[in-house]
């Protein structure tokens, strides 16, 4: 299929990627287009278990999320401290230290249900604010993770 083809699909009948490598994150994950060269957006939806989240706080560079919570609650954190959220509310993540989040579901027995909607600029740099990392990503490929303390002059070893 085409990239530039609408596509119409439903979340019943996808197969979920389900991914629980790591406490406490987990989550399922219903992409409804795989990334392509040339995309401009990725949309997925996600399906956080009770008591997980599924990425840490974590801010980009380049890319804008939006994430609209279909069902459930959930607990986001940003740089202003944590607010919940539950259905209806819509996020929009700007690309800089201002965007850095994390959503959370704190309930014990409830999924958090949200579509999330990115822009996708290849390579990007993301940082994790609480462990001193950043990461380039390279859509499509291996993502590498590097200590934010490590940096080097740009003329080392040269």
């Amino acid at each position: 299929m085409d990239s530039r083809e609408i596509i119409v699909t439903n979340v019943g009948s996808m197969e979920p990627r389900h991914k629980c490598e790591h406490q406490p994150y987990e989550y399922y994950k219903y992409e409804v287009a795989k990334r392509r060269k040339g995309d401009q957006c990725y949309v997925a939806v996600y399906k956080i278990p009770p008591g997980k989240a599924n990425y840490p706080y974590h801010y980009h560079r380049r890319n804008e999320e939006v994430f609209y919570v279909i069902s459930g609650h959930g607990v986001l954190e940003t740089p202003h401290g944590s607010r919940e959220i539950s259905a209806g509310d819509i996020i929009l993540c700007p690309p800089s230290e201002k965007g850095a989040h994390k959503i959370t579901n704190p309930s014990p027995s409830e999924f958090l249900v949200y579509l999330d909607v990115d822009s996708i600029h290849s390579p990007e740099v993301v940082y994790y604010p609480h462990s001193g990392k950043m990461g380039v990503i390279m859509h499509g490929e291996s993502n590498q993770f590097f200590k934010s303390d490590s940096e080097v002059d740009y003329y080392e070893g040269e």
